[in-house]
């Protein structure tokens, strides 16, 4: 039977889309602020590096703290606490004028921020029937490109006129705006509370995180985040000091592959739909897989070519976690959604981490600035990807012997 998408459904997923337009973008925007907030504070690279990865090692952990608690309330009020968090944190981060204050904020702002993924997949997944769920994912991950498209370049002009604090002052305005709107017109969503809930929150938790049927669809996680977290850290470098781009180059590059990204996340959700999960995600591992083993190969090669590979690299990859996300909402039974979700989030978060960690020991760049063993990156990443294929597919099995 056909799913109709009501007024309020498509409210939903376009509210659900710009909370994490604005949860991406704070996570991003520091970086390219490096420069600003280093100079303006007088601390080094590694302290900036201290306060980067506090933010993503701190959500990690209170994904799976919050895990336990995950199903216990209605999933509004759950998100309306987390976001409020975030918007408080991000606004302390605007004032912030001293690096030890700094370095508390980003853990704090992790500490809400991990979480809310979590819950809006959880909300999704309460909402919509896995049919539609493709579709809807993709449409909820351009997010990812539409900060990279217009948030960014937004961010980096206003800390360029106020200072580097200005951003986070204005993300956590139109944050504020968002709450508002999830406290106002978002409707309870507490289907789960009519199943009975285990009590004990650590206990919630342990049982989930040990429950063998969810098993493969934590391992999968693991992996899509290693592959992802081992490209992306140097893929500025080799851009410029392997493929020969200028840094006036960059911001082009990554503006087209955002758009291309925003235009292709909800055609490749609306075809996992179509065609399978599975289906979508085998076919978008397998090329991206061919193209991440390609282009970590490559010399000095012409702009527009450099364009075309990222762009449908990263269609592919946001083709394969919009179907992942799909399939793995079916998974866990609806009285553990929310901690599945929450788990889920950490796992992605401390597996990227070790994996950039990881590929710095791997990847080693010369006095000029050339990065070798950049394709022991790309086998790395594909034998990764071969793994999922093959997890994902038992995924599959069990979320169809369950529909049955």
């Amino acid at each position: 039977m056909d799913f109709k998408f009501t007024p309020y459904h498509v409210f939903v997923v376009g509210l659900l889309a710009f909370l994490q337009f604005t949860v991406v973008l704070d996570f991003m925007i520091l970086s390219p602020l490096g420069v600003l907030v280093m100079s303006e504070l007088r601390i080094p690279t590694e302290k900036f590096g201290y306060v980067v990865s506090a933010y993503a090692f701190s959500a990690g952990i209170s994904g799976l703290i919050a895990a336990g608690f995950a199903d216990r309330f209605d999933r509004k009020k759950l998100l309306l606490f987390f976001y409020s968090g975030f918007v408080i944190a991000t606004f302390l981060c605007g004032i912030a004028i001293r690096y030890e204050f700094l370095l508390f904020v980003r853990i704090l702002t992790g500490m809400f921020a991990g979480v809310l993924s979590s819950i809006s997949f959880a909300i999704v997944a309460d909402l919509f029937p896995l049919q539609v769920r493709g579709r809807v994912m993709g449409f909820i991950m351009t997010a990812f490109a539409a900060s990279q498209v217009f948030g960014l370049p937004i961010g980096i002009y206003i800390s360029n006129l106020w200072g580097w604090q200005s951003p986070f002052l204005l993300i956590a305005g139109v944050s504020g705006l968002a709450g508002i709107a999830i406290f106002s017109f978002l409707k309870p969503v507490t289907k789960h509370l009519d199943n009975k809930t285990d009590q004990n929150a650590f206990h919630h938790l342990l049982t989930t995180l040990t429950e063998p049927k969810y098993l493969p669809s934590f391992v999968v996680t693991t992996l899509l985040a290693t592959g992802g977290f081992m490209l992306m850290p140097f893929g500025s470098a080799f851009s410029v000091h392997n493929l020969g781009m200028r840094l006036e180059d960059l911001p082009l590059i990554y503006m087209v592959t955002g758009l291309v990204s925003m235009i292709g996340g909800p055609i490749m959700g609306r075809l996992s739909d179509s065609i399978g999960k599975y289906n979508m995600f085998l076919f978008a591992s397998s090329i991206a897989a061919a193209i991440i083993l390609y282009f970590t190969r490559l010399g000095v090669t012409s702009l527009p070519t450099v364009i075309l590979i990222n762009s449908l690299l990263f269609v592919f990859i946001a083709a394969r976690m919009i179907s992942a996300n799909a399939l793995n909402s079916a998974v866990p039974e609806l009285h553990d959604r929310g901690a599945f979700m929450a788990i889920s989030s950490s796992i992605q978060q401390i597996s990227g981490g070790f994996a950039a960690t990881v590929a710095g020991l791997i990847v080693i760049q010369t006095p000029s600035g050339y990065l070798e063993r950049y394709e022991v990156l790309g086998y790395v990443v594909a034998i990764a990807i071969v793994c999922t294929i093959l997890i994902m597919y038992k995924v599959n099995v069990m979320v169809s012997q369950k529909g049955k």
